[in-house]
């Protein structure tokens, strides 16, 4: 059985094709084309690309930025805004001839790690996406979590847990409220804190360099980072207490981020002990694709997909 995973960036598109044991059959990429119809196109003619390296018809996975509304079934909160308000995954399906699954791209990592990366074996994995904004999948027992709403995991639009009156309110959010984590411990957050602090624009990369040379400035700036991402996670915990919690994204790479969590974190536990493991996404950028594939895990499901449409 042939997977074809679709990972819709917000820069780049990438499709690829896994086999039954998750080995790569083909992988290509695409500037993401900044417009609908060639969006169709390009995920299309993708598709084509590596069904025909691989040899096979697929099942088809979508991993998008934002999520379909189960009132309206129109693509909502997605930063490729041209997407919003549009029936993707319909038009997707009649543009390729089969039927076609869609899930958030934070959900996507979250499969991807459970089923066979960082968080393999888990009972309760829950994934994080530290990048230019911040998101969350959970998954149970290999499969995803998405609610009855379709925004189970939507961790980075919950407020900052236990604010010093510094934090409050709290940056305005896109989202239209206060203070929401991902204004705080994205990316994106980070270089507006670390800019509040001192007036100086600067990347991540230049705050993670300044705080491993030991400059006051970037050192602070991280440790309230860290201690913030840590306050965020305790609240996760006390909600679903994960086995796993897997991290993704850019920041993801930062080693020591993973060094200070569990002491920033134990504390606000509300419990006598606290064992999870915090890991880096085994498959980094690629789990996002590959948890696209595997939205089709079920056999039967992917067969009788891909026989009816045959």
């Amino acid at each position: 059985m042939i997977q074809v995973g679709i990972d819709f960036g917000g820069t780049k598109v990438e499709a690829a094709a896994l086999d039954a044991q998750g080995n790569y059959l083909a992988r290509v990429r695409a500037p993401n084309p900044g417009a609908y119809d060639a969006a169709i196109e390009t995920v299309r003619d993708l598709i084509a690309q590596v069904e025909q390296q691989a040899g096979g018809r697929g099942t088809i996975g979508i991993g998008a930025p934002g999520s379909i509304s189960p009132t309206t079934g129109v693509m909502r909160n997605a930063n490729s805004v041209y997407l919003n308000g549009r029936t993707f995954r319909e038009d997707l399906t009649v543009a390729l001839g089969r039927e076609v699954r869609l899930a958030n791209d934070a959900n996507c990592l979250a499969l991807s790690e459970a089923v066979d990366g960082a968080a393999a074996g888990a009972r309760v994995a829950f994934a994080i996406i530290l990048g230019t904004g911040c998101g969350g999948g959970l998954a149970v027992d290999g499969r995803l979590v998405e609610g009855p709403n379709g925004v189970a995991g939507e961790w980075g639009h919950i407020p900052l847990p236990w604010p010093t009156p510094q934090e409050t309110p709290g940056p305005r959010c896109w989202c239209g409220q206060h203070g929401c984590l991902e204004m705080w411990v994205s990316g994106t957050g980070l270089r507006h804190d670390f800019a509040a602090a001192t007036g100086v624009q600067a990347t991540g990369e230049a705050i993670i360099a300044g705080f491993r040379q030991g400059e006051p400035a970037a050192v602070a700036a991280f440790e309230r980072y860290v201690d913030r991402l840590g306050r965020a996670i305790a609240v996760l915990v006390n909600i679903a207490d994960p086995d796993v919690l897997v991290i993704g994204g850019g920041l993801s790479n930062v080693g020591e981020i993973y060094e200070r969590l569990p002491a920033l974190v134990a504390p606000r536990v509300f419990s006598d002990r606290w064992s999870a493991r915090i890991a880096p996404a085994r498959w980094g950028d690629a789990s996002g694709v590959r948890g696209a594939a595997r939205l089709w895990n079920d056999p039967a499901d992917a067969q009788a997909a891909l026989k009816v449409r045959a």
